[in-house]
């Protein structure tokens, strides 16, 4: 008889759907810390080079799948480790659905299925294993911003069905419609996270995503470039502050969607100037058409994520810039060679 490897069963396994993406890769790297992660990404939006430094780690095994499609896990040879068949998944995070700015228009197929047949794909791996869910939903839900308005979490919003970000803004909506109907059927732990703007290391670089590119512009003293109006504001919450709320919202008793973010309004403007100080640039701002899936969201209101989750955020603007560009400088060089494609292959 096959002998069980105990310290197998003191770790658990995790799947992390969407986990070599921006939020996904830094939720992945805490997760590894204390459990077996199981990573999954077709790279639609995602890059190896996120995990890239993970792939050692004997507790951290990536596979490259569309989740729009089915898998069986246990039959995954560099899956064995983990013994899946005894053990089978503890907990799935899902964060697969692409998230490009510039590439929206490409994608919008991708995206529609990432919010419907992709999430039926996880909750059946959910059931399978008695794993506990969540899903990574979004400030769109809420619709567009109205005035400086703060949403709670009972908000029902207004989102367009026929609109050019459908796919995306009521794809979202749908998705957490299939959750919420799904655990009240089945009356199990899934949950969903409405997650607002968040910012740091590892977000996409010239796609639109502005606080990467304003800070690679400005290292380059390039003009840093804001696509919408002068008065564009919103709210960055940076990613550490963003992956803790997922943790703590993950343990939590809570089965309704929790809003994490940060609750200060921030203006583009200002958040541009921050970063050509930091960097000593002579970049000038500029500013250009809005792109489609960059659009003025609503504010949080995270009274419930407080209240229930002891959770706030923690970094400030400033610091979070700071940190984002130490990476930055850091990781330049292969930065703009994965802006040609070479660090997915």
């Amino acid at each position: 008889m096959k002998k069980i490897n105990p310290i197998l069963g003191k770790r658990k396994n995790i799947l992390v759907a969407g986990g070599a993406g921006f939020i996904g890769s830094h939720l992945c790297e805490e997760l590894v810390k204390e459990n077996n992660v199981i990573c999954l990404d077709n790279f639609s939006t995602g890059s190896l080079e996120n995990i890239r430094f993970l792939l050692q780690n004997p507790n951290f095994e990536f596979i490259k799948h569309d989740l729009t499609e089915t898998i069986n896990l246990e039959d995954l040879p560099e899956l064995q480790k983990f013994e899946i068949k005894i053990f089978g998944l503890s907990e799935i995070y899902n964060f697969a659905c692409p998230t490009s700015a510039k590439k929206f228009d490409n994608l919008v197929i991708a995206t529609v299925l990432a919010n419907s047949l992709l999430v039926k794909n996880v909750l059946d791996l959910s059931l399978k294993y008695g794993a506990k869910l969540l899903h990574a939903s979004s400030a769109v839900v809420y619709g567009p911003r109205e005035s400086n308005n703060y949403v709670t979490e009972d908000a029902h919003g207004s989102v367009k069905i026929d609109g050019p970000r459908s796919c995306y803004d009521e794809g979202k909506r749908f998705a957490e419609a299939m959750i919420t109907t799904y655990r009240n059927f089945y009356k199990k732990d899934f949950k969903i996270a409405r997650i607002f703007r968040t910012y740091g290391p590892r977000l996409a670089l010239n796609d639109g995503q502005m606080i990467s590119d304003f800070i690679l512009n400005a290292l380059d003293g390039k003009d840093l470039v804001i696509y919408g109006p002068e008065d564009f504001s919103t709210s960055l919450c940076y990613v550490g502050d963003v992956v803790d709320g997922l943790l703590k919202l993950m343990k939590s008793d809570l089965n309704q969607p929790v809003n994490l973010g940060s609750n200060v309004d921030v203006l583009l403007k200002e958040v541009a100037e921050k970063i050509i100080a930091l960097t000593g640039s002579s970049s000038k701002i500029l500013y250009q058409g809005a792109l489609e899936f960059i659009t003025p969201l609503p504010l949080p209101d995270i009274n419930l994520a407080k209240s229930h989750l002891g959770w706030y955020p923690l970094v400030t603007l400033d610091q979070g810039l700071a940190k984002t560009l130490e990476y930055t400088r850091a990781n330049k060089r292969v930065l703009t060679e994965s802006l040609n494609g070479d660090v997915n292959s």
